[in-house]
């Protein structure tokens, strides 16, 4: 199989009120993984507009977006996906989470925010996250790993 190039995405570490947003990107319940908003950056389109459009898109937010925080790379050994993603801290500017938003690709089903300590006990990737998202500001970079569902 020949390697694809790896695609580029961006997310947002976004806590509001000691609570970090996570969505569950996976139609129909089909897994209980959960994730920082975000999704593919459009070549020609900056970094952070790219994912002020992903975070509206998913959760109805409006968003700032501040300086990289983490980059993670994952892959799926069988088909050869490869994505980087780039994580950034966010604040929150307009909007509230609501049951009825739609994402428009209806790949976002979930949405919620979640305090640190609620962290153990829900699926989410990267490991890293938790730490990062309540950590010192640094930048943080996770090594491949395989994809989950």
């Amino acid at each position: 199989m020949t390697p694809k190039p790896p695609r580029l995405a961006v997310r947002a570490l976004l806590i509001h009120d000691a609570r970090l947003l996570l969505v569950n990107a996976y139609p129909g319940g089909q897994s209980d993984l959960w994730c920082a908003p975000g999704g593919g950056a459009d070549p020609g389109t900056s970094l952070p507009d790219n994912l002020k459009r992903e975070v509206h898109e998913e959760t109805g937010l409006g968003i700032d977006v501040g300086a990289p925080c983490l980059v993670n790379e994952f892959h799926d050994p069988a088909s050869g996906f490869h994505q980087v993603d780039v994580y950034f801290r966010c604040t929150l500017i307009t909007g509230t989470l609501s049951d009825h938003w739609q994402d428009p690709e209806g790949i976002v089903t979930r949405r919620r925010f979640f305090a640190r300590d609620q962290m153990a006990d829900i699926r989410f990737k990267p490991d890293s996250l938790p730490d990062v998202a309540w950590g010192d500001g640094g930048l943080a970079y996770d090594p491949l790993e395989p994809i989950l569902r």
